[in-house]
C-alpha cells in the first residue's frame, strides 16, 4: 500500500513583468510523508495571491490579492480539495500580504499602505466590508522605512498583534475589531528591525523575525496588552555576497526547533530553542542566552542559488519543511532530523513563482 499524501495549498506571484491577474493563482500540490512530491494543479486563476489562511474549520480558503488596491478572495473548499468561489472584497489597503481567520473574520495586513483591516465573514465564508485600521510613522532605514508597512497578524488570546516592518513596532486590537482605531502599541523594537513574521511559544513567550536586522527577537510577556523585547540573536552567519546579512521571511516553531527561511544567502536556518538552566542559566558553546531562553543555530539548509525563500510549511510530524522558492520557481521539500536539527533535500518541484504554502 502506498504511503498517503500530504496536500498542500499554494499561492503565487504573477511571472516577472506580467500583469497580476495573468496566468497565476492557487495550486494545489501533493506530497507523501518521505518529502516526496506527487504534483501539482491549478485550482483557481487569481490575481496574485501572495498568502493564503484557511478557518478554523478547513471549508473556506482566503487569499489576499498582492495588488494596489488589494483584494481579499474566498473560496469554499469542497470534500475532494476543489475551491469555488466564494466572493472577493476590497482588501482595505494597497499591497496585502498576509491573512489569518478567526472563522468569523479575516484580518489583512496591508503592506503598501500600512493598514491593517478585519473583514466579517459569513458562515458561509463570504467575505463582508472591511474595517480599517491605519498606521503611520517610518524607522531609519530609509528605503524600506519610509513610511508604515502591516506585515504580519497573529491571534493573540482576544487580540490580534500586527507586525509594522516601517516602523518597528507590534500594535494591537481587540479580536473582534472593535476599539480605537488607532489601537494600542503593544511592543517597540531596536530601530532598524523591521519586524516581519512572529510564532507564540506555550508560555506566552513571543519569537520575531526581525526582516531587516536578520535577527531572532525574544519578546515576553510585560502586562496587559503588552510585551517586551528581552534582547536577540542572528538568526544565521551566512551572508550576501557582500556579507550585508540576509533578509528572513517567514518563521515557523515545531517542538524545540524553530525554523527561518531567509532569502539573500538561501537557506532554511534552523534553531533550537529551550528554556535556560534552572540552575546557573549560563548557555554553553554556540548557545546564546537571551531572557529566559537559550538559543542556538544548529544547522542552515542551503536551499540552491537564487531559491529566495518566501514561505515554507512545516507538516504535521515535524519532520518534512516545504520551501516556497520564489525566485527558482520551485517547492524545496526538506527533511529534518530532529534530534540534530540537519536537513538534507529530497524533493523539488516545479511551479511558477511560489510565493506562500499552507497544509490543506
Amino acid at each position: 500500500m502506498s504511503n498517503p499524501t500530504t496536500a498542500l495549498w499554494i499561492g503565487t506571484y504573477p511571472k516577472a513583468g506580467a500583469e497580476p491577474g495573468t496566468g497565476e493563482g492557487v495550486w494545489r500540490a501533493e506530497i507523501d510523508p518521505a518529502g516526496r512530491f506527487a504534483g501539482a494543479v491549478l485550482a483557481a486563476p487569481v490575481a496574485s495571491p501572495s498568502f493564503l489562511a484557511l478557518d478554523p474549520s478547513g471549508r473556506t480558503l482566503l487569499a489576499v490579492g498582492e495588488t494596489e488596491p488589494g483584494a481579499l478572495t474566498s473560496f469554499h473548499v469542497s470534500d475532494g480539495g476543489s475551491l469555488a468561489l466564494a466572493g472577493t472584497v476590497a482588501s482595505g489597503g494597497t499591497s496585502p500580504c498576509h491573512v489569518v481567520s478567526t472563522g468569523s473574520a479575516a484580518w489583512v495586513a496591508n503592506y503598501g499602505d500600512g493598514v491593517a483591516a478585519v473583514v466579517p465573514l459569513a458562515d458561509s465564508g463570504v467575505p463582508g466590508e472591511a474595517r480599517t485600521f491605519p498606521h503611520e510613522g517610518t524607522g531609519p532605514v530609509t528605503d524600506r522605512q519610509e513610511s508604515s508597512h502591516a506585515h504580519f497578524v497573529h491571534l493573540w488570546g482576544d487580540r490580534v498583534l500586527v507586525a509594522d516592518l516601517g516602523t518597528d513596532e507590534l500594535r494591537t486590537y481587540p479580536l473582534d475589531g472593535s476599539g480605537p482605531a488607532d489601537g494600542e502599541i503593544a511592543a517597540v523594537l531596536p530601530p532598524g528591525t523591521g519586524p516581519r513574521h512572529l510564532v507564540e511559544l506555550p508560555d506566552g513567550t513571543i519569537l520575531l523575525a526581525g526582516e531587516l536586522d536578520c535577527r531572532l527577537h525574544v519578546l515576553v510577556p510585560a502586562g496587559p496588552g503588552r510585551l517586551e523585547d528581552v534582547g536577540s540573536v542572528a538568526i544565521t552567519a551566512r551572508t550576501l555576497p557582500d556579507g550585508a546579512p540576509g533578509y528572513p521571511s517567514h518563521i515557523t516553531v515545531s517542538g524545540d526547533l524553530v525554523h527561518v527561511g531567509v532569502r539573500g544567502p538561501d537557506v532554511l536556518a534552523v534553531l533550537r530553542v529551550r528554556a535556560a538552566d534552572a540552575g546557573s542559566g549560563a548557555a554553553q558553546g554556540s548557545e546564546a542566552a537571551v531572557g529566559h531562553l537559550t538559543i542556538e543555530n544548529v544547522a542552515d539548509v542551503d536551499l540552491g542559488a537564487g531559491a529566495w525563500p518566501r514561505h515554507h510549511a512545516v507538516l504535521a510530524d515535524g519532520e518534512v519543511v516545504v520551501v516556497a522558492a520564489q525566485n527558482t520557481d520551485e517547492l524545496v521539500a526538506v527533511r529534518l532530523d530532529r534530534a540534530s536539527g540537519q536537513g538534507e533535500i529530497t524533493d523539488r518541484l516545479e511551479l511558477p513563482v511560489p510565493a506562500c504554502v499552507l497544509e490543506a
